[in-house]
């Protein structure tokens, strides 16, 4: 069963008085289950593709369908609860709540939700954070922790509501190759339990060993699958 599919996707962004042309007619289908990196030189629009999956960003042209629902013509609010439900996303740069510690950031999804009980919260966070081996940085805040360690709480914020789809933007970019290894297997283990799709962009050549496919962007265009 498809869970994404892309068609002639196109994204401009205006820079001054001229315009940068991200994507130019993009056209990719994905498998329920998949386990995708999408790899190319930067600038060739691996990220922006990333966003537009992910109900971040919008497509200037063309057709995206998330589980059979066309996203292009959703309100915020519907596009809000298919981001909550469907999809997690880890950001190159966390995007943590600086306020809150490791385990409130991790809960905060799930509290979103609002279908689970506080203990059910609670257990599901702690196992994540757990997996990801932050234990005893439970009550830390995002400002007292490493590069490698926020990105593993961002890690483990993106996993906690089981989604059906998780992107990742250099998932491994701020770990050490031990680290990076154990996040990859649990990534891994996801995939092949839960059928969770996973789509990388990625430089790291680690990463592209764990992939099922291989997409290539080169100047906006998909030049190799």
């Amino acid at each position: 069963m498809n869970i994404i599919e892309i068609n002639n996707v196109k994204k401009d962004y205006p820079l001054g008085q001229t315009t940068v042309h991200a994507l130019r007619g993009i056209d990719l289908t994905i498998q329920e289950g998949d386990l995708i990196s999408i790899i190319g030189p930067s600038g060739s629009g691996k990220t922006t593709l990333l966003n537009i999956i992910g109900c971040i960003d919008s497509a200037t042209e063309g057709s995206v369908k998330i589980a059979d629902k066309e996203i292009t013509r959703m309100n915020d609010k519907d596009l809000t609860n298919l981001r909550l439900y469907k999809i997690g996303f880890i950001f190159q740069t966390f995007n943590l709540i600086p306020v809150l510690d490791v385990l409130e950031n991790v809960e905060f999804p799930l509290l979103l939700m609002k279908q689970y009980t506080r203990d059910q919260i609670r257990k599901r966070a702690e196992k994540l954070i757990g997996e990801v081996q932050l234990k005893e940085y439970i009550r830390h805040k995002p400002s007292e922790l490493s590069g490698g360690q926020r990105q593993r709480v961002a890690i483990a914020r993106a996993l906690v509501t089981n989604p059906d789809i998780v992107l990742a933007d250099e998932p491994t970019a701020n770990l050490d190759s031990e680290t990076g290894a154990t996040i990859l297997e649990l990534m891994k283990e996801m995939n092949e339990i839960e059928k969770t799709t996973f789509i990388f962009s990625t430089h790291d050549a680690d990463v592209l060993k764990y992939a099922k496919h291989v997409v290539k962007l080169r100047d906006g265009h998909v030049v190799e699958h």
